[in-house]
C-alpha cells in the first residue's frame, strides 16, 4: 500500500492510526486529514520522540496495513 491510498480512504484508516497510537486524540487525527507529515509529527509531539523515529513508525505501520 502507498501512502496516497491511506490519505484518500483517510476516514477508514483513522481507526487503525488510533489503536497504533493510542495517545492521538480525535481532534489530532481530524487534523492530520491524512498528511503523513503532520502524523509523524503528531507522534513526536504526543510520544516524545525524535523525528526519525516518528517517520520510521509510520513507514512500518504502511507497510503493514
Amino acid at each position: 500500500m502507498n501512502w496516497n491510498q491511506v490519505e484518500g480512504n483517510w476516514e477508514q484508516f483513522k481507526g487503525k492510526v488510533q489503536s497504533q497510537w493510542g495517545k492521538l486524540t480525535g481532534d489530532d487525527l481530524d487534523v492530520i486529514a491524512g498528511n503523513r507529515k503532520q502524523l509523524a509529527g503528531k507522534i513526536q509531539e504526543r510520544y516524545g520522540k525524535a523525528q526519525e523515529e516518528a517517520d520510521r513508525e509510520v513507514e512500518d505501520w504502511l507497510h503493514r496495513h
